[in-house]
């Protein structure tokens, strides 16, 4: 029972017993009705599809020019990828198969910083963090807008 009858006649709430009832609830799966969620309906907006990147504006043609400069220059990202980016010793690029990450241009841009160790490598090559080279913030972003937009038509 929840209440406890006072010699007052006013009822109050017996705190032992209050714990116990939303503890056999919270287990059970019932929910109190101010609790419950509302049904989802064809309007509600769904995330994409694992996989798929959604779309994003940091991605300019400027921005994957500088990309490219970076990836076939200084980065020296085509040693590996290939100059094409249709790899060699790393993977291809320009599929939408991700070996390392989702492939979002966030994932991608964290995959060059870090680079990828040994035991995680899938050739068992490991990729140093931004590729071994001297890359700014500013290269990172440009050579992962690059990469992205190859793989992302």
């Amino acid at each position: 029972m929840l209440r406890n009858a006072s010699s007052s006649g006013v009822c109050s709430v017996n705190p032992a017993a209050l714990l116990l009832a939303l503890a056999f609830l919270a287990f059970s799966g019932v929910a109190p009705l101010g609790a419950q969620s509302k049904p989802e309906t064809s309007a509600t907006p769904t995330a994409p599809a694992e996989g798929q990147a959604a779309p994003t504006s940091a991605v300019t043609p400027e921005l994957i020019a500088q990309g490219d400069k970076v990836f076939h220059g200084s980065g020296n990202c085509y040693a590996c990828h290939g100059s094409n980016a249709q790899g060699s010793v790393g993977p291809n690029l320009t599929d939408a198969e991700w070996i390392h990450s989702k492939g979002t241009l966030e994932d991608i841009a964290a995959q060059v910083t870090s680079g990828v160790p040994k035991e995680k490598s899938k050739s068992g090559i490991p990729m140093p963090p931004k590729g071994g080279a001297t890359l700014s913030d500013e290269d990172v972003k440009a050579v992962a807008a690059y990469v992205y937009s190859l793989s992302h038509k």
